[in-house]
This record gives structure tokens, sequence and C-alpha cells, in this order.
């Protein structure tokens, strides 16, 4: 029995997935996931309090399984790849995104208690998801910002 080989012109190629294992529809539904992630990442930059890099982590992962070519684009972009990349290659978080977070962090524990909270169950319940994170951020190692 003769195999049939199906050769890809290169721009099918790019936009194939790694392994091919995706329908068509659910490719189309991974990339517009993706795409709407790297607009909350871009948003991210403009708006205090809202992070970038969490959503192009997402937005790289999605396309991963969707796309070779937006995943190449927005791992090798000038500007939104470099946090992608230190995390890609060391696991690391810049020292200034730790302090952010780890600030951002108490500060909300901070107004739940202080502005939201009537008594102490949800301010301990939101310590119990807050604390376990915090440590993993603090654990990860640092890069210079």
């Amino acid at each position: 029995m003769e195999q049939d080989s199906i050769q890809l012109s290169d721009q099918e190629a790019a936009d194939a997935p790694p392994g091919g294992n995706v329908c068509a529809p659910a490719r189309y539904v991974l990339i517009g996931l993706g795409w709407f992630n790297v607009a909350l990442g871009i948003l991210g930059l403009f708006v205090p309090l809202m992070p970038t890099t969490v959503f192009l982590l997402i937005a790289l992962w999605l396309f991963s399984k969707s796309s070779v070519r937006f995943h190449r684009w927005l791992y090798d972009h000038p500007r939104l790849g470099g946090p992608l990349r230190a995390w890609h290659v060391h696991r690391a978080i810049p020292l200034s995104a730790k302090r952010a977070a780890i600030g951002m962090m108490s500060l909300s524990w901070m107004g739940v208690v202080l502005f939201v909270a009537d008594g102490w169950l949800v301010p301990c319940a939101l310590a119990l998801v807050l604390v376990p994170i915090g440590g993993y951020i603090l654990r990860r190692p640092s890069l210079p910002a």
C-alpha cells in the first residue's frame, strides 16, 4: 500500500499548530483567545494595576497549541517578548514585577479588611489564596528589571 504524502506550502506550515493535533474549529477558538489575551496584555501596559506578562504567557501557550506563526511572533516580539523569553529560559520574574505583585496583593488584602469585609471569613479566605501565590512569586529566581 502506497503512502500519500501531503506537502504544505511555507505559509500553511507556518500557520499549522505544532503537531497538528487540534481540529480547525478549536484552532480558531484558541487563536481568538490568544489574541484576546494579547489585547489584555497590551492594555495592562497602560492601565495601572493590570498585569501584562500573565496575559501574554497565556496567549503564548494558546498560540503554541494553534499557530506556530503567532507563537513565534509573540515570543520574538521586541517589546512583548522579553519577559516571555525570561520566563521560558530561566523561569524568572523580574524583581520589579515581584515587588509590584506582592505590594498589590498586600494592598488588596488590606482594602478588603478595611473597606469590604464585615468579619474575618472573607479576609481569611482571601489570604488562603494570596499567600501561596505570593510564596510562589517570591521563590522564583529574580532577574534585574
